[in-house]
This record gives C-alpha cells, sequence and structure tokens, in this order.
C-alpha cells in the first residue's frame, strides 16, 4: 500500500466514515459558502492561538487533495468580479487545480447599510444614501445552477458530498433522497433541523480545517474575520 492509498483509507474510512455504501460520490462546492468557513477561527486544528495579524485562508490545493480521496467527480461554483484582476486571477487558480469543472458567473453588489459598530470596524470603500452609510458586498448565489446539474447528472452518481451548508437545499437534497441518492453534508456553524434531517451524513467543517485551511499573514491593519470580505 502507497501513501496515496493509505491516506485514503484512512482519512476517507476512519476519520470521515465514507464506506463503499455511498457508491459513486459526485462532489459540489459551494465555495461562496466554504470561503467563509473559517475567517473568526483563532485556533488552528491543534488548538494553538493564533497570531494578531494570522487568519485562515481556504488552500485550493489541499481542498482538491482532499475532496479528491473520496470523490468521483468535482465541480466548484464561484461567481467573479471582472473589475478585479484578483477575482479573475482567483478564478484562473481554481480552474488550474480544478480543471474544466469551475463554474463562474459575475458577481452582483448588494447594498449593506452598516450599524455604528460597522462603521467603525469596516474596510470597505462607503457610500451614503437616505437610509444611511452603506457598503457594496458581492453576492453570487449559484443555487439554481447546482440543483440543475445535480438533476441533470443523476444517473452519474449514487451520493452527492454537499460543499454548503444552505438552507435553500433542503428541497433539492429531498428530490435526490426520493430519487435514491445519498447525501454527505460538509458544514460549517449552525444549520437548520430540515438540512439536518434529509443529510445521511454531517461533517463538520473543523473537522476537517487540518486538509483544506493553511493560515496566512494578514495585511497591516486588517482586524482578524474582515480580510476576505
Amino acid at each position: 500500500m502507497d501513501i496515496q492509498d493509505f491516506k485514503k483509507e484512512y482519512i476517507v474510512g476512519t476519520e470521515l466514515g465514507i464506506d463503499a455504501t455511498f457508491g459513486k460520490v459526485l462532489t459540489v462546492i459551494d465555495f461562496g459558502n466554504v470561503n467563509y468557513w473559517f475567517d473568526e477561527d483563532r485556533q488552528d486544528s491543534d488548538n494553538k492561538a493564533l497570531q494578531e495579524n494570522e487568519k485562515f485562508r481556504i488552500n485550493l490545493e489541499g481542498l482538491y487533495d482532499f475532496t479528491s480521496l473520496f470523490s468521483d467527480h468535482i465541480r466548484f461554483y464561484y461567481g467573479h468580479d471582472s473589475q478585479k484582476k484578483e477575482s479573475l486571477a482567483f478564478i484562473s487558480a481554481a480552474r488550474h487545480i480544478f480543471g474544466k469543472r469551475v463554474y463562474t458567473k459575475p458577481m452582483q453588489k448588494v447594498r449593506h447599510h452598516l450599524s455604528a459598530d460597522e462603521i467603525e470596524s469596516n474596510k470597505r470603500a462607503t457610500f451614503t444614501d437616505n437610509e444611511g452609510v452603506y457598503i457594496h458586498l458581492p453576492k453570487c448565489n449559484f443555487d439554481v445552477e447546482i440543483s440543475v446539474d445535480l438533476i441533470r447528472l443523476m444517473d452519474r452518481y449514487d451520493t452527492v458530498a454537499l460543499f454548503s451548508g444552505d438552507a435553500d437545499f433542503v428541497s433539492l437534497i429531498r428530490y435526490l433522497k426520493k430519487n435514491g441518492k445519498k447525501v454527505i453534508l460538509f458544514k460549517a456553524g449552525f444549520i437548520t433541523t430540515d438540512l439536518k434531517e434529509v443529510s445521511d451524513k454531517i461533517i463538520n467543517a473543523q473537522n476537517i480545517k487540518k486538509h483544506i485551511a493553511q493560515v496566512v499573514k494578514q495585511k497591516p491593519g486588517v482586524k482578524p474575520g474582515l480580510a476576505n470580505r
């Protein structure tokens, strides 16, 4: 047994509890959700405290290597801002790692009015209207695209591994379950009772942080949890 086979057997079988009964696994990464999983974390996987200028960032190569251990097919969904070079560079990097299975579309910018506390800690450009001070938050929802793809590809998999805690997927999961599919949910933080009930297996993001995240230095003046906002 080589090191890759050992990793697959230990991580997939022992750590995750994904066995042969799950059959062919199609993994869906809703990166707009995954991207913020560890933003508020101040300890690493060994409970060691981060430095003030450190934060977690999803490691795309680590995410690909991890999901490849149990996936027969991986699909990566994330929006882009065509006016920002770093956004386009990120999509290019994702395509280099995940190949042709990266699906993107332009992000929309949604007004978010700031409270007094938010104004004090805000690092984004601000604007003003009749309701007060606001910022533009990028938003890009792939619920429809993911739902269509999972229904369209139903004859190619036995189990969906869904990287998202979005409650909007409950109806989709119920439909898949009625058609004999299993669902493994990778999630961070709180999820609704409905989402818990329709999932065959739930894996907490904290249990896979060591595989998919890395500690990076923040830019000077950026408070923890704000670097990706």
